[in-house]
This record gives C-alpha cells, structure tokens and sequence, in this order.
C-alpha cells in the first residue's frame, strides 16, 4: 500500500476551467434569478434604490467574494481540500476551542444545502408564470427536486461532463441579456460602481439598511466555491471566476437598467430577471435557467455530502455508509443524507411555496457560516504568522461586514429566518452529541501498557490445555500510542475463558490529512514472538477495508519469514500453503454506560439520544470493512460517577 495525493486538479487548462465552471460556480451563478427582485420588492422603483442596490452587489462581489474568498480564504487549504471543517484542522493543534465554532459553521452550511435547491429550482420554475399565469409551480419544484435527488445513487459522472458546457451557456446567457438591456446606458455601470451611491442606500433610504439582507443573497455561493476547492484546485477557481463576475455584473447592470426604463414605478409580481429578456427568448431563458438551477442544487448536494463525511472522521456525526457511485476524486453518496436533505427540501417548498418567501431563511443560514470561515481564518493566518496590523485590519472589516449582514438578516427572522436556525440547531445538537460522547468516552476508558503483558500473552499462546479460539485473533484499538491497549482488551483476552491464539494482532486506523493515503506500519513488542501492533494511516478519501488489508498483510509477513502461521488442526503442519494467513477473528470493544453510573440530567438526556442515533447508524463490520462471520462484538461497560458503595446489613430471622 503506498501513498498518492493526486493534486493535479491545480493544473490550468481549457478543459480544467470548464470542468471549473460546472462544479464550483452554479449557486453564486444562480443569483441574479432572485437579487434584484428581492431588493426592489414592493417598493417604489427609484434612481437611487437601482444605484444604491447595484453599488452594494458590485462592492459585495468584489470584497467579500473576490478579496476575501477567492483571493485570501483559497490559499488555506488542507492537502488541496477546503471548507470550514477543513480549515478546522489546521488550527485545532493551535486554537482547539474553536471546535463550536467549526461546528455552528458546519451545521448552517448544511441548513444551506437544504434550502438552496428549493430557493434556485423555484425561482427558475417562476419564470414559467410569465406564460401562463395558472401554472402549478409547486408540483413541478417538487418533481425536480425529486429527480435531482434520486439521480445521486447513480453518480454524476455522465451528467457532471455536461456541467460545464450548460453553465458556459449560461453565464454567457446572463451577459448577453445583460448587455441587450443596457443599449445606451452604459454610464450606468460607472454610476453603480461609485460606492457613494451604496452610502445614500444604506443611510438616507428609508429602511436601507434592512436591504442588506437582499444584498447579501449575491454571494451566498462563496462558501460553496471553498468547500469544492479540492475539486478543482485553487488557480483554476481564481481564474474562472472573473469571468463569472464579469457575467454576473453584467446583469445586474442590465437588470438595472431595465427597472430605470421601466415607467411603472412598481414591479409587482414581476421578476426582472425574465421581465427583460426579449419575449421570444423567454422560454429558453426559463430552460437554461432551470438548468442552471439543477446544477446548483447538485453542486450544494455533493458538498453536503463532503461535509458530513469530514465531520465523521472528526467525531462530529455517527458513522454512516458511505457510497463511491463512480471513480471520480472526492465524489461520494451518503443515503442517509440524500433522502433526509431530500425530506428537508420538500418540506421547505410545501411551507414557504414562493422563493420570495425563502429568502430570510437562505440568507442567515450562510451569513453565520461566513462569520465562523471568518474566526476560523484569523485563527489561521495567525498561526501562519500574519503581520498584526493586516490581521487586524481583515478581522475589523470582514466581520465588520459580515456582522451588518448578520443584524440585516436577523431583522427577517420572523419571515422566515428562523426555518434556517431551526434545521441548524438540530444537526448541531447532533454534532455536539456526537462530539461530548465520544469525548466522554475517551477520558473514561482505561489504558494499560501492554509490554508488562507480554510473557502472560506469550505463555497463554503456548498452553495446549486452552483450546484455541482461532490462529489470527485481531483487536481493533483506539490507541495512538503502540505500547498502550485498553483495559478492557487485556481483560477480554484473560478473563473468564481465555482467548487463545497463534497470533494476536492489536489494530489501530488512523486517518490521514492527505485524501489517498493507503499505507501500513508494523510494531513488533520486545520479546514477543506471537505479537504485532499494526497501524493503518488512511486518507480520508479511502474507503476502510480492513479485514482485505489484514490478510494481505498477514499473507506478506508469512512469505518474508516474520511471522509463522500453522494448521488448526493437528497432524497437518507439514501442509502450509504458500500464500496461508490462517483464520482471523476480530474483536471490537464496543465502550458503553454501566447502570452502575450516577448521570445527572442532562447526561441521561444527551446518553439516551446517543444510543438512539447509534441504532440508525451502520455496524462495526460495515464501517471497517469487515466480514460480518469473522468479528465479534463485546461491551465494554464504562462507570460514570459511580454510586456510593454501601453495605447491605444482614438480618437472619
């Protein structure tokens, strides 16, 4: 087994930056469906709402999403991976508090991935009331969010090669309608970029502050474009994006044109997105729109997907199953997460019905995850050693920013914000679940040097009046550390009928920062001839096949001469094949409470749900790749507080 890290996706090519386009831009490539007609609303078409709202989008693209994302938060990856539960890691050795912070990060990104596929594919599928005023838009939401979702199982490699091609069209689309609409009025475009004009907006028009909550929804996709850094690598993302900017300012100048030629001075149920499109091209707007839509939606599906699958190796969520549909790097499909996002979707469409009602919901979600990549990233380029005074001087303003979007978004909490912060309180309580268990586990479980072990293990080995369990008895530890096993292994290896074996093997995984690590390291305890230690360090893109790995292993170490493995039965020594490795019998402890703990309230509470989440998660064999007749299960009881001994008094009658 050896080591590959893969990172050619940093390469820059045609077909790199198209591949680019298809992957990382459809959620910030879907904005101008919904910007511009949530800025204006109900209210009066007027000169410096237009310029004051395409002043405040342009600054926003250009300093949260190009200065911030695309040119700062880019640069921190983790072994050419991004997103927030990868920045976690490179600053949890330095700043391990931060672990809330990644957490509330993590579980509003995906609150995200549940309502943007509602909020693009609705707003898409709106254009169609143009035509006809009578069209059922829900059903038909509902329908392609149901074939979107039921075309993860499959994979997306087929589908994924028509990703860039559809979103070249489309962002050309969107600068091409752009353009028609400005005709003579390109003076436009120098007016909305004076920031001044973003001034007058935010302090002289009536309730202008409260609009940056609309703004705010142009660069939702910028915490998307982090987390698929891995897909495509860092330069062609940077590249690739100032094209995407281009179309998209284009746009919406072009939509703000439109609303200034416009002689009502409502827009109504209008969306300028589609009101400007010359009305033979409307039915092809709504197509690529729609398009665009399911692009976006897959682009915010697969990077849920990536998220929980990191969290789990950070002991943030229960261990799942984990599908790889196609040999695409870093394309993943977890069930249980595709069908419960899907559950979440619905539910979103049949409760809020219009896009214009999602907006509240989508846009704090994402608001507080860029606040928490925000603390994340100072923490970060303080470890890296930024200069204090530009440290400071990215701190005050990106959370300056961000925390005006924050207040902005927190004023809709009761149209619709408080959907995002009730999906993101349940899967943090699930994370924070996961998490305190799993902590409280560790500092419960008791450790022993297995090397004073070794002469007791060697003579159990040896003692032909123990009949023999099987010729490989494995234990899977937790241990990091080579000489130290659990108490409870030692205990299950001697106690009551002791285990014996030709070899025992103590087992270690440790998952590695690089993605496609397969590699192996050997142990061996002084004076012990029928003990290994052998330590796994896997990417975190491996899938975890460990009963595979150990007869390889076994099979290698019996041909080198290291080890020897004999017949069970005897009378057959002299027949040993070439490539023999013997039974193997793996033993999992399986650390639970004792009924003899004292818990109080809220660890009866946090225990209770904890186990009943265990029940929805997949075995110990699945997990590690075993074969379910060779692994054995044993409880392993841990004491919390444990009650006061008191003794019974005897009364004999």
């Amino acid at each position: 087994m050896s080591s590959s890290d893969g990172h050619s996706t940093n390469k820059v090519s045609a077909g790199a930056l198209l591949v680019t386009l298809g992957i990382i831009f459809g959620d910030i490539g879907t904005s101008p469906l919904y910007v511009f007609k949530s800025i204006v609303g109900t209210r009066e078409i007027t000169e410096s709402l237009v310029l004051g709202g395409l002043s405040c989008v342009f600054w926003t693209l250009t300093l949260q999403t190009t200065l911030k994302y695309v040119l700062l938060t880019l640069r921190a990856d983790n072994n050419g991976e991004g997103g927030i539960f990868s920045l976690y890691t490179l600053v949890r050795a330095h700043r391990p508090g931060l672990t809330v912070v990644a957490m509330i990060g993590g579980s509003m990104l995906l609150a995200d991935g549940i309502i943007t596929p509602p909020i693009t594919v609705t707003s898409a599928i709106e254009g169609l009331d143009k035509l006809r005023a009578d069209i059922p838009v829900v059903p038909i939401v509902i329908l392609v969010i149901i074939a979107i979702f039921v075309m993860q199982s499959f994979g997306t490699s087929m589908i994924g090669k028509f990703f860039g091609p559809i979103m070249l069209g489309w962002f050309g689309m969107l600068a091409a309608v752009g353009i028609y609409n400005l005709g003579g009025s390109w003076s436009i475009v120098l007016e909305a970029i004076n920031p001044v004009n973003a001034y007058k907006l935010l302090m002289e028009y009536p309730a202008g502050f409260g609009l940056l909550g609309f703004v705010f929804l142009c660069t939702t996709g910028a915490e998307a474009l982090y987390s698929d850094l891995g897909h495509c690598g860092r330069k062609n993302i940077q590249i690739t994006w100032f094209f995407v900017k281009i179309c998209l300012l284009l746009n919406y100048f072009g939509q703000g044109a439109w609303l200034l030629n416009q002689d009502n001075k409502f827009l109504g149920k209008a969306n300028p997105f589609f009101a400007m499109m010359p009305e033979g091209f409307l039915v092809f707007g709504i197509v690529m729109a729609t398009l665009a839509a399911i692009v976006a939606s897959q682009a915010l599906i697969s990077g849920s997907y990536t998220l929980v699958s990191e969290a789990m190796r950070l002991n943030l969520w229960p261990k799942v199953e984990i599908v790889y549909p196609t040999n695409i790097r870093g394309q993943i499909y977890i069930p249980s997460i595709n069908w419960l996002l899907l559950l979440g979707c619905i539910g979103v469409v049949l409760y809020f019905q219009k896009s214009e009602h999602m907006e509240a919901a989508y846009g704090l979600a994402i608001t507080v995850t860029m606040l928490m990549t925000t603390i994340l990233l100072l923490a970060y380029f303080h470890a890296k050693g930024w200069n204090p005074f530009l440290l400071t001087l990215f701190g005050l303003l990106f959370l300056a920013i961000e925390g005006c979007f924050l207040v902005s978004n927190l004023a809709k909490f009761m149209h619709g914000g408080y959907v995002s912060l009730v999906l993101a309180g349940f899967i943090w309580y699930v994370m924070h679940m996961w998490l305190n268990v799993h902590l409280l586990k560790k500092e419960l479980t008791e450790m022993e040097n297995i090397e004073r072990y070794v002469p007791h293990i060697e003579r159990l080995s040896d003692d032909k009046a123990i009949p023999k369990l099987t010729e490989n008895l494995v234990y899977l530890t937790s241990s990091d550390s080579p000489q130290m096993v659990e108490m409870r292994i030692l205990e299950s290896i001697f106690d009551h009928h002791p285990k014996r074996a030709d070899m025992y093997w103590f087992v270690h995984v440790d998952t590695d920062n690089q993605p496609h690590t397969e590699e192996y390291s050997v142990h061996r305890f002084p004076n012990a001839k029928n003990m290994i230690r052998l330590t796994f360090k896997l990417g975190f893109r491996v899938d975890m096949r460990i009963d595979y790995y150990m007869r390889n292993i076994i099979a290698d170490l019996v041909k080198t001469n290291e080890i020897e493995i004999t017949p069970a039965a005897q009378g057959y020594e002299e027949v040993v094949l070439e490539t023999r490795t013997g039974d193997i019998q793996f033993i999992v402890m399986r650390r639970s409470v004792s009924h003899d703990s004292l818990l109080s309230g809220y660890q009866d509470f946090l225990l209770n749900w904890f186990y009943r989440v265990k029940k929805l998660t997949i075995s110990e064999d699945e997990w590690f790749g075993i074969d379910p007749n060779n692994i054995k299960i044993e409880d392993a009881p841990l004491v919390i507080n444990p009650y006061e001994t008191r003794k019974l008094v005897r009364r004999d009658h």
